[in-house]
Protein backbone atom coordinates (compact mmCIF):
# COMPACT_ATOMS: atom_id res chain seq x y z
CA UNK A 1 0.00 0.00 0.00
CA UNK A 2 1.21 3.38 -0.78
CA UNK A 3 2.81 5.82 1.90
CA UNK A 4 -0.60 7.54 3.41
CA UNK A 5 -2.29 9.86 6.00
CA UNK A 6 -3.20 7.35 8.64
CA UNK A 7 -5.56 8.11 12.29
CA UNK A 8 -6.01 6.15 15.05
CA UNK A 9 -9.01 5.91 16.91
CA UNK A 10 -13.06 6.90 15.43
CA UNK A 11 -13.94 8.46 18.26
CA UNK A 12 -15.01 11.95 17.65
CA UNK A 13 -12.06 13.44 17.55
CA UNK A 14 -10.20 10.97 15.05
CA UNK A 15 -13.60 11.28 13.09
CA UNK A 16 -13.14 15.06 13.04
CA UNK A 17 -9.31 14.67 12.20
CA UNK A 18 -10.49 12.38 9.35
CA UNK A 19 -12.81 14.19 8.03
CA UNK A 20 -11.02 17.47 7.69
CA UNK A 21 -7.77 15.67 6.30
CA UNK A 22 -10.10 14.38 3.56
CA UNK A 23 -11.52 17.20 2.84
CA UNK A 24 -8.06 18.83 2.10
CA UNK A 25 -7.94 15.93 -0.60
CA UNK A 26 -5.25 13.53 1.75
CA UNK A 27 -7.55 10.72 1.76
CA UNK A 28 -6.58 9.18 4.91
CA UNK A 29 -7.48 5.76 6.41
CA UNK A 30 -9.00 5.47 9.93
CA UNK A 31 -8.10 2.59 12.08
CA UNK A 32 -10.57 1.23 14.58
CA UNK A 33 -10.24 -1.35 16.92
CA UNK A 34 -13.40 -2.06 18.11
CA UNK A 35 -16.38 -3.58 15.54
CA UNK A 36 -17.64 -0.28 14.93
CA UNK A 37 -16.68 3.66 15.14
CA UNK A 38 -18.00 6.02 17.74
CA UNK A 39 -15.71 4.90 21.06
CA UNK A 40 -16.92 7.09 24.05
CA UNK A 41 -19.68 8.62 22.30
CA UNK A 42 -21.00 5.23 21.09
CA UNK A 43 -25.01 3.85 21.43
CA UNK A 44 -25.74 0.36 21.40
CA UNK A 45 -27.94 -2.04 22.81
CA UNK A 46 -27.81 -2.87 26.35
CA UNK A 47 -31.01 -5.41 26.31
CA UNK A 48 -33.42 -6.14 23.65
CA UNK A 49 -35.08 -3.68 21.87
CA UNK A 50 -33.41 -0.69 24.54
CA UNK A 51 -30.54 1.25 22.87
CA UNK A 52 -28.24 3.46 25.42
CA UNK A 53 -25.27 6.29 25.50
CA UNK A 54 -23.03 3.66 26.57
CA UNK A 55 -20.35 5.84 28.05
CA UNK A 56 -21.06 9.98 27.54
CA UNK A 57 -24.74 11.06 26.86
CA UNK A 58 -24.13 14.40 26.67
CA UNK A 59 -22.25 16.02 23.71
CA UNK A 60 -19.51 18.74 24.87
CA UNK A 61 -21.39 20.57 22.90
CA UNK A 62 -19.63 19.29 19.50
CA UNK A 63 -18.54 22.32 17.15
CA UNK A 64 -20.81 23.75 15.13
CA UNK A 65 -17.98 24.82 13.29
CA UNK A 66 -16.77 21.63 12.35
CA UNK A 67 -19.78 20.33 11.66
CA UNK A 68 -20.38 23.01 9.12
CA UNK A 69 -16.89 22.78 7.49
CA UNK A 70 -17.65 18.88 7.03
CA UNK A 71 -21.05 18.93 5.64
CA UNK A 72 -22.66 16.86 8.11
CA UNK A 73 -26.45 17.08 7.88
CA UNK A 74 -28.84 15.38 9.37
CA UNK A 75 -27.88 15.26 13.14
CA UNK A 76 -30.69 16.49 15.91
CA UNK A 77 -29.17 17.81 18.33
CA UNK A 78 -32.01 18.57 21.33
CA UNK A 79 -30.93 21.46 24.48
CA UNK A 80 -33.97 20.63 27.17
CA UNK A 81 -34.96 23.19 29.28
CA UNK A 82 -33.35 23.26 32.89
CA UNK A 83 -30.36 22.67 31.31
CA UNK A 84 -29.84 20.87 34.84
CA UNK A 85 -31.71 20.15 37.64
CA UNK A 86 -30.31 19.59 41.27
CA UNK A 87 -31.94 17.08 42.92
CA UNK A 88 -30.76 17.45 47.18
CA UNK A 89 -32.30 16.57 50.34
CA UNK A 90 -35.38 14.55 51.09
CA UNK A 91 -37.20 16.19 48.12
CA UNK A 92 -35.57 19.21 47.10
CA UNK A 93 -35.06 20.11 43.05
CA UNK A 94 -33.02 23.73 41.81
CA UNK A 95 -33.48 23.75 37.87
CA UNK A 96 -31.03 25.90 36.17
CA UNK A 97 -32.10 27.43 32.88
CA UNK A 98 -30.21 28.97 29.90
CA UNK A 99 -32.22 31.76 30.70
CA UNK A 100 -30.36 33.61 33.61
CA UNK A 101 -33.99 35.27 34.83
CA UNK A 102 -35.50 31.94 34.43
CA UNK A 103 -32.89 30.45 36.97
CA UNK A 104 -32.95 33.55 39.30
CA UNK A 105 -36.84 32.73 39.34
CA UNK A 106 -36.46 29.76 41.15
CA UNK A 107 -33.57 30.72 43.12
CA UNK A 108 -35.76 33.56 44.80
CA UNK A 109 -37.45 31.22 47.26
CA UNK A 110 -34.42 30.15 48.28
CA UNK A 111 -32.38 32.82 48.54
CA UNK A 112 -33.35 37.12 47.72
CA UNK A 113 -29.68 37.47 46.92
CA UNK A 114 -28.61 34.03 45.09
CA UNK A 115 -31.69 35.73 42.74
CA UNK A 116 -30.00 39.05 42.37
CA UNK A 117 -26.77 37.76 41.69
CA UNK A 118 -27.19 35.15 39.43
CA UNK A 119 -27.34 36.80 36.49
CA UNK A 120 -24.47 38.99 37.41
CA UNK A 121 -22.69 35.71 37.77
CA UNK A 122 -24.30 34.17 34.43
CA UNK A 123 -22.64 37.54 32.48
CA UNK A 124 -19.18 36.62 34.12
CA UNK A 125 -19.09 33.37 33.11
CA UNK A 126 -19.96 34.12 29.59
CA UNK A 127 -17.53 36.93 29.06
CA UNK A 128 -15.05 35.01 30.34
CA UNK A 129 -15.63 32.04 28.26
CA UNK A 130 -15.53 33.80 25.34
CA UNK A 131 -11.71 34.04 25.88
CA UNK A 132 -11.48 30.85 27.12
CA UNK A 133 -13.26 29.39 23.78
CA UNK A 134 -10.65 31.63 21.69
CA UNK A 135 -7.75 29.99 24.05
CA UNK A 136 -9.45 26.56 23.06
CA UNK A 137 -9.11 27.35 19.49
CA UNK A 138 -5.46 28.47 19.44
CA UNK A 139 -2.71 26.35 19.54
CA UNK A 140 -0.54 26.73 22.50
CA UNK A 141 2.81 28.52 22.12
CA UNK A 142 5.92 26.81 21.60
CA UNK A 143 7.84 27.84 25.17
CA UNK A 144 10.93 26.62 24.32
CA UNK A 145 11.91 27.45 20.73
CA UNK A 146 8.69 30.00 20.20
CA UNK A 147 8.39 31.15 16.65
CA UNK A 148 7.83 34.44 14.72
CA UNK A 149 4.42 32.03 13.38
CA UNK A 150 3.55 32.11 17.64
CA UNK A 151 2.85 36.16 17.57
CA UNK A 152 -0.18 36.03 15.12
CA UNK A 153 -2.36 33.66 17.41
CA UNK A 154 -0.84 34.54 20.69
CA UNK A 155 -1.64 38.41 19.77
CA UNK A 156 -5.16 37.66 19.26
CA UNK A 157 -5.28 36.30 22.65
CA UNK A 158 -3.46 39.03 24.44
CA UNK A 159 -6.03 41.50 22.55
CA UNK A 160 -8.61 39.76 23.94
CA UNK A 161 -7.44 39.85 27.56
CA UNK A 162 -7.24 43.42 26.95
CA UNK A 163 -10.76 43.53 25.57
CA UNK A 164 -12.01 42.10 28.63
CA UNK A 165 -10.93 45.22 30.50
CA UNK A 166 -9.58 45.47 33.95
CA UNK A 167 -12.33 43.59 36.01
CA UNK A 168 -12.67 40.88 34.57
CA UNK A 169 -9.42 40.61 33.12
CA UNK A 170 -8.16 40.28 37.40
CA UNK A 171 -11.41 38.21 37.78
CA UNK A 172 -10.12 35.53 35.21
CA UNK A 173 -6.82 35.32 36.68
CA UNK A 174 -8.22 35.14 40.38
CA UNK A 175 -10.58 32.41 39.03
CA UNK A 176 -9.12 29.82 37.59
CA UNK A 177 -6.19 28.69 40.33
CA UNK A 178 -9.41 28.67 42.40
CA UNK A 179 -11.32 26.32 44.24
CA UNK A 180 -14.79 26.00 42.91
CA UNK A 181 -15.95 26.08 46.55
CA UNK A 182 -14.85 29.29 47.50
CA UNK A 183 -16.06 30.57 44.11
CA UNK A 184 -19.54 29.91 44.65
CA UNK A 185 -19.44 31.28 48.04
CA UNK A 186 -18.08 34.26 46.61
CA UNK A 187 -21.06 34.68 44.49
CA UNK A 188 -23.82 32.51 46.32
CA UNK A 189 -25.49 32.08 49.77
CA UNK A 190 -27.75 29.09 49.66
CA UNK A 191 -26.51 25.74 50.27
CA UNK A 192 -28.15 24.12 46.83
CA UNK A 193 -27.27 27.12 44.29
CA UNK A 194 -23.50 26.33 45.67
CA UNK A 195 -23.88 22.78 45.14
CA UNK A 196 -24.75 23.04 42.20
CA UNK A 197 -22.29 24.90 40.97
CA UNK A 198 -19.48 22.84 42.33
CA UNK A 199 -21.21 19.46 40.94
CA UNK A 200 -20.67 20.89 37.41
CA UNK A 201 -17.11 22.01 38.23
CA UNK A 202 -16.03 17.98 39.62
CA UNK A 203 -17.93 16.20 36.71
CA UNK A 204 -15.25 13.69 35.15
CA UNK A 205 -12.22 15.07 37.32
CA UNK A 206 -10.39 13.83 40.62
CA UNK A 207 -11.26 16.67 42.78
CA UNK A 208 -13.32 18.11 45.06
CA UNK A 209 -14.76 21.21 45.26
CA UNK A 210 -12.00 22.53 47.55
CA UNK A 211 -9.54 21.58 45.50
CA UNK A 212 -7.31 24.23 43.93
CA UNK A 213 -8.15 24.61 39.83
CA UNK A 214 -11.65 23.90 40.01
CA UNK A 215 -12.94 26.29 38.56
CA UNK A 216 -11.16 26.30 35.51
CA UNK A 217 -13.53 23.56 35.01
CA UNK A 218 -16.01 25.75 34.67
CA UNK A 219 -14.78 28.63 32.25
CA UNK A 220 -13.59 25.28 30.03
CA UNK A 221 -17.49 23.89 30.64
CA UNK A 222 -18.25 28.25 29.25
CA UNK A 223 -15.67 27.85 26.55
CA UNK A 224 -17.15 24.61 25.05
CA UNK A 225 -21.34 26.09 25.36
CA UNK A 226 -22.46 29.55 24.97
CA UNK A 227 -21.18 30.12 28.47
CA UNK A 228 -24.56 30.10 30.94
CA UNK A 229 -23.84 29.66 34.58
CA UNK A 230 -26.50 26.51 33.99
CA UNK A 231 -23.95 24.43 32.19
CA UNK A 232 -24.57 22.71 29.09
CA UNK A 233 -26.96 19.80 28.07
CA UNK A 234 -27.04 19.02 24.63
CA UNK A 235 -28.65 15.39 23.68
CA UNK A 236 -28.32 13.74 20.07
CA UNK A 237 -31.18 12.21 18.47
CA UNK A 238 -30.41 8.70 18.25
CA UNK A 239 -27.56 8.45 20.99
CA UNK A 240 -24.32 9.88 20.51
CA UNK A 241 -23.97 7.61 18.03
CA UNK A 242 -26.07 9.17 15.61
CA UNK A 243 -23.57 12.12 15.45
CA UNK A 244 -19.93 9.52 15.07
CA UNK A 245 -22.12 7.85 11.88
CA UNK A 246 -22.73 10.81 10.71
CA UNK A 247 -19.14 11.74 11.03
CA UNK A 248 -18.02 8.59 9.66
CA UNK A 249 -20.40 8.85 6.66
CA UNK A 250 -18.78 12.24 5.86
CA UNK A 251 -15.12 11.09 6.30
CA UNK A 252 -16.33 8.31 3.90
CA UNK A 253 -18.34 10.62 1.34
CA UNK A 254 -14.98 12.86 0.98
CA UNK A 255 -12.61 10.15 0.35
CA UNK A 256 -11.09 8.98 3.15
CA UNK A 257 -11.09 4.96 4.32
CA UNK A 258 -12.21 3.55 7.59
CA UNK A 259 -11.44 0.02 8.79
CA UNK A 260 -13.14 -1.44 11.73
CA UNK A 261 -11.30 -4.09 13.65
CA UNK A 262 -8.20 -3.03 12.76
CA UNK A 263 -5.98 -2.92 16.32
CA UNK A 264 -2.98 -1.03 16.01
CA UNK A 265 0.23 -2.97 18.06
CA UNK A 266 3.21 -0.20 17.29
CA UNK A 267 3.76 2.50 15.62
CA UNK A 268 7.00 2.13 13.26
CA UNK A 269 9.88 4.68 13.31
CA UNK A 270 12.65 4.78 10.39
CA UNK A 271 15.07 7.06 9.94
CA UNK A 272 13.94 9.20 12.65
CA UNK A 273 10.23 9.24 11.59
CA UNK A 274 6.92 7.59 11.65
CA UNK A 275 6.86 5.21 8.88
CA UNK A 276 4.56 3.08 9.08
CA UNK A 277 1.31 1.61 11.25
CA UNK A 278 1.93 -1.96 13.07
CA UNK A 279 -1.68 -4.08 13.34
CA UNK A 280 -2.11 -6.93 15.94
CA UNK A 281 -2.73 -9.06 12.54
CA UNK A 282 0.74 -9.03 11.50
CA UNK A 283 -0.01 -6.64 8.93
CA UNK A 284 2.16 -2.77 8.13
CA UNK A 285 0.59 -0.23 6.59
CA UNK A 286 3.28 2.33 5.39
CA UNK A 287 2.17 5.93 5.81
CA UNK A 288 3.97 9.62 6.00
CA UNK A 289 2.01 10.67 9.26
CA UNK A 290 0.03 9.34 11.98
CA UNK A 291 -3.00 11.54 13.84
CA UNK A 292 -3.29 9.32 17.28
CA UNK A 293 -6.81 10.11 19.06
CA UNK A 294 -5.41 7.52 21.31
CA UNK A 295 -4.65 8.69 25.03
CA UNK A 296 -1.11 10.00 25.27
CA UNK A 297 -0.23 6.80 27.29
CA UNK A 298 -1.13 4.67 24.39
CA UNK A 299 0.52 6.55 21.55
CA UNK A 300 4.09 7.01 23.56
CA UNK A 301 4.21 4.56 25.86
CA UNK A 302 2.50 1.25 24.11
CA UNK A 303 2.78 1.69 20.45
CA UNK A 304 6.11 3.41 19.97
CA UNK A 305 9.34 1.68 20.85
CA UNK A 306 11.35 3.00 23.97
CA UNK A 307 14.33 3.89 21.82
CA UNK A 308 11.78 6.12 19.85
CA UNK A 309 11.17 8.57 22.63
CA UNK A 310 14.12 10.83 24.62
CA UNK A 311 14.18 8.84 27.74
CA UNK A 312 13.56 12.21 29.56
CA UNK A 313 10.01 12.53 27.89
CA UNK A 314 9.14 9.17 28.34
CA UNK A 315 9.71 9.86 32.22
CA UNK A 316 8.03 12.70 31.80
CA UNK A 317 5.16 10.83 30.42
CA UNK A 318 4.84 8.67 33.33
CA UNK A 319 3.55 11.68 35.37
CA UNK A 320 0.65 12.55 33.03
CA UNK A 321 -1.76 11.39 35.37
CA UNK A 322 -4.63 9.28 34.08
CA UNK A 323 -6.55 7.76 37.25
CA UNK A 324 -10.13 7.40 36.51
CA UNK A 325 -13.04 8.49 38.66
CA UNK A 326 -16.02 7.63 36.67
CA UNK A 327 -18.13 4.32 36.44
CA UNK A 328 -21.30 3.84 33.99
CA UNK A 329 -24.72 2.55 34.76
CA UNK A 330 -27.05 1.88 31.91
CA UNK A 331 -30.62 0.78 33.02
CA UNK A 332 -33.54 -0.64 30.83
CA UNK A 333 -36.82 0.28 32.33
CA UNK A 334 -40.34 -1.04 31.78
CA UNK A 335 -41.40 2.63 32.29
CA UNK A 336 -40.82 6.14 33.34
CA UNK A 337 -39.47 6.77 36.69
CA UNK A 338 -41.11 9.21 39.23
CA UNK A 339 -38.75 11.60 40.62
CA UNK A 340 -39.68 13.31 44.12
CA UNK A 341 -39.83 16.81 44.17
CA UNK A 342 -39.03 16.67 40.16
CA UNK A 343 -41.94 18.49 37.95
CA UNK A 344 -42.55 16.10 34.81
CA UNK A 345 -41.40 18.71 32.28
CA UNK A 346 -37.92 18.85 33.89
CA UNK A 347 -36.86 15.37 33.73
CA UNK A 348 -35.29 15.46 30.14
CA UNK A 349 -32.60 18.04 31.84
CA UNK A 350 -29.21 16.69 33.19
CA UNK A 351 -30.04 15.51 36.50
CA UNK A 352 -26.91 15.82 39.12
CA UNK A 353 -27.67 14.07 42.90
CA UNK A 354 -25.85 15.99 45.28
CA UNK A 355 -26.67 17.06 48.94
CA UNK A 356 -24.43 19.85 49.55
CA UNK A 357 -21.02 20.99 49.01
CA UNK A 358 -19.51 19.44 52.12
CA UNK A 359 -21.46 15.95 50.69
CA UNK A 360 -19.03 16.54 47.66
CA UNK A 361 -15.70 17.10 49.75
CA UNK A 362 -16.52 13.79 51.36
CA UNK A 363 -17.06 11.60 48.52
CA UNK A 364 -13.82 12.62 47.11
CA UNK A 365 -12.05 12.13 50.43
CA UNK A 366 -13.18 8.32 49.63
CA UNK A 367 -11.97 8.32 46.33
CA UNK A 368 -8.38 10.14 47.39
CA UNK A 369 -7.72 7.12 49.29
CA UNK A 370 -9.08 4.54 46.70
CA UNK A 371 -12.33 3.70 47.78
CA UNK A 372 -15.68 4.22 45.75
CA UNK A 373 -17.83 7.26 47.57
CA UNK A 374 -20.37 6.14 49.74
CA UNK A 375 -22.53 8.60 48.60
CA UNK A 376 -21.35 9.08 45.32
CA UNK A 377 -21.99 12.15 42.60
CA UNK A 378 -24.34 11.46 39.80
CA UNK A 379 -25.21 12.65 36.62
CA UNK A 380 -28.90 11.24 35.27
CA UNK A 381 -29.91 11.50 31.79
CA UNK A 382 -33.60 9.73 30.45
CA UNK A 383 -32.35 9.88 26.78
CA UNK A 384 -35.72 7.63 25.43
CA UNK A 385 -37.60 11.18 26.98
CA UNK A 386 -35.87 12.92 24.15
CA UNK A 387 -35.86 9.53 21.37
CA UNK A 388 -38.62 7.31 22.35
CA UNK A 389 -37.19 4.85 19.28
CA UNK A 390 -34.17 3.84 22.08
CA UNK A 391 -36.94 1.67 23.66
CA UNK A 392 -40.20 0.15 23.63
CA UNK A 393 -43.28 2.01 23.74
CA UNK A 394 -43.84 3.23 26.75
CA UNK A 395 -40.81 2.08 27.99
CA UNK A 396 -37.36 3.95 28.81
CA UNK A 397 -33.66 3.63 29.02
CA UNK A 398 -31.58 5.18 31.91
CA UNK A 399 -28.05 6.69 31.29
CA UNK A 400 -26.19 7.22 34.99
CA UNK A 401 -22.44 8.80 35.50
CA UNK A 402 -21.21 7.50 38.47
CA UNK A 403 -18.36 9.90 39.85
CA UNK A 404 -15.63 9.53 42.54
CA UNK A 405 -15.13 5.63 41.87
CA UNK A 406 -11.29 5.63 41.00
CA UNK A 407 -9.46 3.16 38.91
CA UNK A 408 -6.77 2.48 41.57
CA UNK A 409 -9.25 0.32 44.42
CA UNK A 410 -6.83 0.18 47.71
CA UNK A 411 -8.89 -2.62 48.65
CA UNK A 412 -10.26 -5.51 45.89
CA UNK A 413 -10.87 -5.62 42.60
CA UNK A 414 -13.35 -3.61 39.80
CA UNK A 415 -14.52 -7.21 38.92
CA UNK A 416 -15.70 -8.36 42.45
CA UNK A 417 -17.18 -4.87 43.12
CA UNK A 418 -19.09 -4.17 40.31
CA UNK A 419 -22.49 -5.70 41.84
CA UNK A 420 -21.42 -3.78 45.34
CA UNK A 421 -21.55 -0.34 43.02
CA UNK A 422 -24.88 -1.00 41.06
CA UNK A 423 -26.73 -1.76 44.04
CA UNK A 424 -25.34 1.40 45.83
CA UNK A 425 -25.97 3.30 42.85
CA UNK A 426 -30.13 1.92 42.81
CA UNK A 427 -29.92 2.82 46.84
CA UNK A 428 -29.14 6.19 46.31
CA UNK A 429 -31.44 6.32 43.13
CA UNK A 430 -34.27 4.70 44.87
CA UNK A 431 -34.39 7.78 47.83
CA UNK A 432 -35.18 10.12 45.16
CA UNK A 433 -37.19 7.15 42.48
CA UNK A 434 -38.98 5.47 44.70
CA UNK A 435 -40.38 2.18 42.66
CA UNK A 436 -37.26 2.17 40.20
CA UNK A 437 -35.52 -0.89 41.55
CA UNK A 438 -38.82 -2.64 40.33
CA UNK A 439 -38.44 -1.29 36.97
CA UNK A 440 -35.19 -2.01 35.94
CA UNK A 441 -35.16 -5.08 33.21
CA UNK A 442 -31.69 -4.74 32.62
CA UNK A 443 -28.43 -3.55 33.95
CA UNK A 444 -25.10 -2.45 32.36
CA UNK A 445 -22.18 -1.99 34.60
CA UNK A 446 -18.67 -0.01 33.42
CA UNK A 447 -16.14 0.52 35.75
CA UNK A 448 -12.79 2.69 35.15
CA UNK A 449 -11.31 -0.64 34.29
CA UNK A 450 -13.86 -1.67 32.00
CA UNK A 451 -13.13 1.88 30.31
CA UNK A 452 -9.51 0.43 30.24
CA UNK A 453 -9.82 -2.73 28.93
CA UNK A 454 -12.43 -2.23 26.23
CA UNK A 455 -12.42 1.67 25.13
CA UNK A 456 -8.53 1.84 25.76
CA UNK A 457 -8.93 4.58 28.23
CA UNK A 458 -5.65 4.35 30.44
CA UNK A 459 -6.51 4.19 33.41
CA UNK A 460 -10.19 4.25 32.95
CA UNK A 461 -10.10 8.27 32.23
CA UNK A 462 -13.09 9.55 30.34
CA UNK A 463 -10.90 12.70 29.36
CA UNK A 464 -7.83 10.38 28.28
CA UNK A 465 -5.77 12.42 31.52
CA UNK A 466 -6.95 15.00 34.70
CA UNK A 467 -8.34 17.93 33.56
CA UNK A 468 -5.92 19.88 36.06
CA UNK A 469 -4.39 23.35 35.50
CA UNK A 470 -0.83 21.65 35.33
CA UNK A 471 -2.22 19.10 32.76
CA UNK A 472 -3.89 21.85 30.34
CA UNK A 473 -2.88 24.01 27.55
CA UNK A 474 0.85 24.28 26.70
CA UNK A 475 0.92 21.73 29.63
CA UNK A 476 -1.60 19.05 28.07
CA UNK A 477 -0.33 16.38 27.67
CA UNK A 478 3.65 17.89 28.11
CA UNK A 479 4.85 21.09 27.54
CA UNK A 480 6.91 20.24 24.08
CA UNK A 481 4.34 17.84 23.31
CA UNK A 482 1.18 20.43 23.23
CA UNK A 483 1.22 21.94 19.90
CA UNK A 484 -0.49 18.45 18.62
CA UNK A 485 3.34 17.66 16.77
CA UNK A 486 5.69 15.58 18.40
CA UNK A 487 9.21 14.90 18.91
CA UNK A 488 8.55 12.08 16.73
CA UNK A 489 8.20 13.68 12.79
CA UNK A 490 5.01 12.66 11.54
CA UNK A 491 3.34 12.03 14.64
CA UNK A 492 0.41 13.72 15.64
CA UNK A 493 -1.78 13.85 18.88
CA UNK A 494 -5.42 14.42 17.85
CA UNK A 495 -7.42 13.15 21.14
CA UNK A 496 -8.69 14.34 24.23
CA UNK A 497 -4.86 14.08 25.52
CA UNK A 498 -4.31 16.84 23.67
CA UNK A 499 -5.27 20.46 24.29
CA UNK A 500 -8.09 21.64 25.07
CA UNK A 501 -8.72 18.14 26.67
CA UNK A 502 -11.84 16.56 26.98
CA UNK A 503 -15.99 16.59 25.67
CA UNK A 504 -17.22 15.16 23.09
CA UNK A 505 -16.70 18.65 21.14
CA UNK A 506 -13.85 17.54 18.01
CA UNK A 507 -11.61 20.34 19.30
CA UNK A 508 -8.60 18.52 19.18
CA UNK A 509 -9.26 16.59 16.75
CA UNK A 510 -9.87 19.62 14.86
CA UNK A 511 -7.05 21.85 15.55
CA UNK A 512 -4.84 18.65 15.39
CA UNK A 513 -6.00 18.25 11.83
CA UNK A 514 -5.13 21.97 10.90
CA UNK A 515 -1.85 22.02 12.17
CA UNK A 516 -0.96 18.77 10.47
CA UNK A 517 -2.84 19.34 7.31
CA UNK A 518 -0.23 22.90 7.05
CA UNK A 519 2.60 20.92 7.63
CA UNK A 520 2.15 17.68 4.74
CA UNK A 521 1.27 20.51 2.37
CA UNK A 522 4.57 22.23 2.98
CA UNK A 523 6.83 19.37 3.21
Amino acid sequence: MSARVVVLGGGPNGLTAAGLLAKAGLQPLLLEARAEVGGAAATAEIHPGFRAPVLAHTTGPFRASVLDALGVTGVELLRPEPRVVLLHGEGGALPLFGDPARTADALRSLSAADARAWPALDATLRHLGRLAAAVCDTVPPELGAPKWSDAVPMGRLGLSLVRLGRGDGQRLLRYAPMAVADFAAEWLESEPARTALCALAVTRVLAGPGSAGTTANLLLQAAAGDGSAAGEAVFVKGGPGALTAALAARVQALGGEIRTGARVAKLVVRDGRVAAVGLDSGEEIACRAVLSSADPHTTFLRLLAPEALDPDDRERLTCFRTAGMVSKLNLALDGLPQVRGLAPEHAAARLLLADSVEALERAYDDAKYGAPSRQPLLEVALPSLHDPALAPAGKHVMSVHVQFTPYPLREGHWDTQRDALAERVLDALEQRMPGLRARVLARQVLTPLDLEREWGLTGGHPTHGEMSLNQLFVGRPLIGFSRYRTPVPGLYLCGAGAHPGGGVTGWPGANAARVAIADLRAG
